[in-house]
């Protein structure tokens, strides 16, 4: 399939403090095939300057195709998620923290299956290949690797990391799945949805991930493994 454009969706709650950051990532990010990029930044209702950064970048890198969104209050990354995939313009769209825990430089291995015709979905597994890892958190990986398998057994996939940010969609197939979780839920409840579209081709490519501590603003926490565990269920069980 002959790919355009790639729409990078960020999802951003207070991280005023690094997003130029990944930013900068993914402006020296040249993309196979000339793809060009659309970002899109939704504005979580942060409470901190999240909003001043996105702007003073988009003053001082034009050349970057930068959109920015803001809630007018706090809904979740689901949410903010939401909002991003219903702006999407590129035929494919690709979903970026604002943190620096994924690399933009490996949005080519996950583009080549669809470039070459082979998928419609790739996600980004960080339990395939030989790319570096941080290690950091033992019940997080055992609790990655639970919901992984508790998802598969729904969804009748071989899926080795579910829960990953990196997951690249056809944006008219994205737009047209009703998603409805607000919050973490999102990650079980795409790939429920996503599973069950007829002659769907879902490919996982190895990547790279430079976890964060909560000390450098993790979020993510027990309640929302809980919460997953409980959208796989609903998911997994009534087509919804």
């Amino acid at each position: 399939m002959k790919i355009k454009k790639l729409s990078i969706i960020i999802p951003a709650y207070n991280e005023g403090n690094t997003i130029h950051l990944i930013l900068d990532k993914i402006k020296a990010v040249k993309l196979i095939d000339d793809i060009q990029k659309e970002v899109i930044i939704v504005n979580d209702f942060s409470s901190d300057h999240t909003e001043q950064a996105v702007q003073t970048y988009q003053q001082s890198n034009p050349e970057l195709a930068i959109s920015y969104f803001s809630h007018e209050h706090n809904k979740g990354k689901g949410a903010a998620l939401h909002t991003g995939i219903s702006k999407a313009t590129g035929e494919y769209l690709i979903i970026q923290d604002a943190d620096l825990e994924y690399d933009p430089e490996e949005y080519n291995d996950l583009l080549k299956p669809v470039c070459s015709g082979f998928a419609d979905v790739v996600y980004g597994s960080r339990f395939m290949g030989s790319n570096p890892h941080r290690i950091l958190f033992f019940w997080h990986t055992i609790g990655n690797h639970w919901l992984t398998f508790a998802s598969n057994m729904f969804s009748n996939l071989n899926l080795t990391d579910m829960e990953t940010c990196y997951k690249l969609f056809d944006t008219k197939l994205i737009q047209s799945i009703k998603l409805t979780e607000q919050r973490f839920g999102f990650e079980p409840e795409v790939t429920q949805k996503i599973a069950r579209v007829p002659k769907i081709r879902i490919y996982e490519v190895g990547i790279s991930y430079y976890g964060r501590t909560y000390e450098d603003g993790k979020k993510i926490g027990w309640k929302d493994g809980v919460r997953a565990i409980y959208c796989i269920l609903k998911y997994g069980l009534f087509k919804m």
